[in-house]
């Protein structure tokens, strides 16, 4: 992949000029009689949306990048600042002025990288604060909860980095949508490089944090190898937040493996990659071979705590700051002029996904959430970072190109720590919705 030059970088200090915002005409809708039936209908008031995201916990640094990226969409919604992706988006309803006219409010809230904290969030946040949309998780376990509480009160529910195959499979709900991908495309799309560069003769050792989102993670990422003629000598599940991994790698050394794959997330990966490196694991000989580490999932906050153990490891991510689209060009220089750095994924994922609750309100005519949910059934759109991209109707799972990418060998900042080294289409990341079970339910709204 080309580097970009300096002026790449240079967007993060100057806000240029907004492009114009191209307007979609609302949906007609032929019977306004649900107008007031439906939980936390705002009515004549500003509606009010939660974000709840780990701002304690094992993955808070993710939480608070994914929050920010949140405010940061809230400020464009209400017409504040240079506008970012709303334009580039294309198609999109936004104007600038709110949703509907009316002014966006938000209220936060803590998991604590925790279901249950979770969950008692979303509750509060509908019941307490009225709030007409949910969103926000950094695990698949946050996600799942939430999502499944918010169908059953009646109130729309946008996950945020859950990458669990559950979360728009088994656990599906209609309430629920996720914009991240998962882990069967991550397997998908990392296994042709891994072919490519250390053979179709491996043997593999996993490590995985042991949630839903690890479990799936694992299992895909082990189809995917073995599809490849990888044999796996090994899966071990690791508890969620411990910090030295020794009892977990030593064995490792003597199983007969030649590769370790870490299913492992934010500081789960931060503590075991390093420490898997000190053990000196990327500099001896397995089976004739160069021992070889692997960490299918990343985020540029998880390579940067890393440090140099990360590079030339090969990982899939959602998307890049580094990418040069016109939506990913505007949004790192809307985040970069607010906050002073680039954008990590997790705040593309915030950030994204309010704009496109908004645009289907617009788009919709009303809150009322069954239309909201029809307006972004298989709804396809593109200007927002991942090229063409389509909300898939059957299990609202966000269908885009996936990154591959490599930890850089020699970056020339603190935020140039992963080189983009492939995109798969995503066609090629699509897969048949009934591999993977659930059932959305009905469009017909409880009363929270």
């Amino acid at each position: 992949m080309t580097k970009f030059t300096m002026n790449r970088r240079g967007l993060l200090k100057t806000v240029g000029a907004g492009l114009t915002t191209a307007v979609a005409s609302p949906l007609v809708l032929t019977n306004r009689a649900y107008a007031q039936q439906f939980c936390n209908n705002p009515g004549d008031a500003d509606p009010i949306i939660g974000f709840n995201v780990p701002q304690t916990g094992t993955y808070a640094e993710e939480g608070l990048e994914q929050l920010k990226g949140y405010e940061l969409a809230v400020k464009h919604i209400n017409g504040e600042g240079d506008g970012g992706m709303i334009n580039t988006m294309q198609p999109t309803a936004l104007k600038g002025n709110g949703i509907l006219g009316k002014r966006l409010r938000y209220v936060t809230g803590d998991t604590q990288t925790n279901t249950d904290a979770a969950r008692d969030g979303a509750r509060r946040m509908i019941e307490r604060d009225g709030a007409v949309m949910v969103t926000g998780c950094v695990t698949t376990g946050e996600a799942v909860a939430q999502q499944a509480l918010c169908h059953e009160l009646g109130v729309i529910y946008m996950s945020g980095l859950t990458h669990g195959n559950d979360t728009t499979g088994k656990d599906k709900r209609r309430y629920g949508f996720r914009h991240f991908f998962q882990g069967y495309m991550s397997g998908v799309a990392i296994a042709p490089l891994l072919a490519e560069e250390y053979g179709r003769d491996r043997r593999a050792y996993h490590l995985t944090a042991d949630y839903n989102w690890g479990w799936t993670q694992e299992e895909s990422i082990m189809a995917a190898t073995e599809a490849l003629g990888w044999e796996t000598v090994r899966a071990v599940r690791t508890p969620l937040g411990i910090g030295d991994y020794s009892q977990y790698l030593t064995p490792v050394l003597n199983s007969g493996a030649d590769v370790l794959i870490l299913n492992h997330y934010g500081h789960d990966m931060v503590n075991s990659l390093p420490q898997a490196v000190q053990f000196g694991m990327r500099d001896r000989m397995a089976n004739g071979k160069q021992f070889e580490i692997i960490v299918p999932m990343f985020s540029e906050l998880m390579a940067v705590g890393a440090g140099d153990a990360v590079k030339g490891i090969i990982g899939t991510q959602n998307w890049n700051w580094q990418l040069d689209d016109a939506g990913s060009r505007a949004f790192t220089q809307s985040y970069g002029a607010e906050y002073g750095e680039p954008p990590s994924q997790s705040a593309h994922t915030g950030y994204v996904q309010t704009l496109l609750y908004a645009d289907a309100v617009e788009r919709a005519g009303t809150f009322y959430p069954p239309e909201v949910i029809r307006a972004l059934e298989d709804f396809e759109f593109d200007g927002l970072g991942n090229g063409p991209t389509l909300y898939r109707g059957s299990d609202h799972q966000c269908f885009k190109e996936v990154l591959v990418v490599r930890g850089n060998e020699a970056p020339t900042s603190r935020f140039d720590v992963l080189d983009v080294v492939g995109k798969t289409p995503r066609e090629d990341v699509m897969y048949d919705p009934a591999i993977f079970g659930g059932e959305l339910g009905p469009y017909e709204p409880n009363m929270c």
